[in-house]
Order: structure tokens, then sequence, then C-alpha cells
């Protein structure tokens, strides 16, 4: 069986091994999680951002996730760009709520940016 089937099988059966390795490791047995995957960390870290935007992720998190992609070389092109290629997915509602949370952890403040303009016309 190939090794990916085998980790999606394990995982669908719950086994706890599996599943520890995935959130954190078995941290008894000295394990830190993520088990062995092939993706570089700056990919990683980009898969990252992309589940707080799905998930709606609060502005902490958004602030920790970008900060590790930032550390693995991701460009804060990347980072928007991570955001807007889960956009069709996710829908705008997580989108116009992620893309202030996102501007923040990258050190722009949007919602200032925002005050005192009209808002766009309804409709849109």
């Amino acid at each position: 069986m190939t090794s990916h089937i085998e980790r999606l099988r394990r995982l669908s059966m719950s086994d706890r091994r599996s599943v520890l390795e995935v959130l954190g490791g078995d941290h008894e047995a000295g394990e830190t999680g993520l088990g062995s995957i092939a993706l570089d960390p700056r990919t990683v870290a980009l898969v990252r951002v992309a589940a707080l935007v799905a998930l709606d992720g609060p502005a902490p998190s958004f602030d920790a996730a970008v900060s590790v992609a930032l550390a693995a070389g991701a460009s804060p092109d990347d980072i928007v760009d991570t955001m807007i290629a889960v956009g069709p997915t996710v829908g705008s509602a997580h989108l116009v709520s992620a893309a202030p949370k996102l501007a923040l952890a990258l050190g722009h403040d949007i919602e200032s940016d925002l005050e005192g303009l009209d808002p766009p016309p309804s409709g849109l």
C-alpha cells in the first residue's frame, strides 16, 4: 500500500499514534508532531495560513502563522496570495474577515485606513 494511502487509512481509523503524530506528537515518547511529511517548512507555513483563513482564525493565530511563514522564507506577497488562492473555496465572508487580521500580522492596520472612508456601494 502506498505511503499516503496508509497514512489516510490510519487517520480514518483514528489510530492514536497517527493522530498524535499529526497533532503534536506523543510528547511522552519525545515526538514533536507533523510526522514525516515531504513539504518544506515554507509550504507548511503557507498551508497553515490558508487553514486559518478557512477557519476564520483569531488574530493572534494569524500573528504566529505569519511570523513562522516569514521566517521560513515566504514573502508578504506569498502570504497574501495564499489567502487569495483559497478565496474561491472559503468564500467572501472568510476573505473579508481574514484580510484585516492578515494585514495586521504583516504590520499594517487596515482598520485605521478604513476609518472615515465611505462604505462601498451595496449590492457588490
